[in-house]
C-alpha cells in the first residue's frame, strides 16, 4: 500500500491516531486519493494520444461511446452524472476534433445520437489496447483471482447507489 506520507491520521473521534473502527476506511481514503491522481494523469496521457488537443475529461466518453454504440448527449450526461451543457461543451470538441458525429435519432427525429467516427474508432483502439498492454504489464504477478476481484469490488464501488 501507498501511505499518504503525513505519518498520522487524524481521529475522527478527536483522540491520537485513527481509532480501530475506522482504520480501514481511512486506509481506503488514502489509497483511493493515490489511485485517482494517477487514473487522472494517465487519462490525460491517452487523450493527448488519441488527440493532442483532447480534453482528459473526454476520453471516458470515448470509451462509453465505443462500448455502449450510439447515444443520446443526455443518456451520456446522466452516465456520468454531468449537466447537459458540460455534456454538450465535451461532445462539441469531440465533433470538432472529428472523433465523434452526430446524426438524427431514428426512434425520434428531434433528437440526435452521437457515435464514433471512423478515424474517432480507430484512434480510440489504439490507445485502448496500449492502455490495456500496460495493464497487463502492472499485474503480470498477480494472482488472476485477485484481479478479478478487484474488478468485481470496483465494479460493486461504482454501481452503488450515492457517493
Amino acid at each position: 500500500m501507498h501511505g499518504s506520507g503525513t505519518g498520522s491520521e487524524a481521529d475522527p473521534k478527536g483522540g491520537q491516531g485513527a481509532d480501530h473502527e475506522f482504520r480501514e476506511i481511512l486506509a481506503l481514503e488514502r489509497e483511493l486519493a493515490v489511485f485517482l491522481r494517477r487514473a487522472r494523469a494517465s487519462s490525460g496521457e491517452m487523450a493527448r494520444e488519441v488527440h493532442p488537443e483532447l480534453e482528459p475529461a473526454a476520453y471516458g466518453l470515448l470509451v462509453r461511446l465505443e462500448e455502449s454504440g450510439a447515444q443520446r448527449a443526455t443518456e451520456l450526461a446522466a452516465y456520468f452524472g454531468v449537466g447537459k451543457a458540460t455534456m454538450s461543451r465535451q461532445l462539441r470538441a469531440l465533433e470538432e476534433l472529428g472523433l465523434v458525429v452526430r446524426e438524427p435519432d431514428p426512434a425520434d427525429g428531434r433528437a440526435s445520437l452521437v457515435r464514433l467516427t471512423d478515424e474517432g474508432l480507430t484512434r480510440f483502439r489504439a490507445v485502448r489496447k496500449a492502455r490495456r498492454d500496460r495493464y497487463v504489464r502492472k499485474l503480470a504477478d498477480w494472482d488472476r483471482g485477485e484481479v478479478a476481484e478487484l474488478a468485481r469490488l470496483l465494479q460493486q464501488l461504482n454501481t452503488a447507489d450515492e457517493w
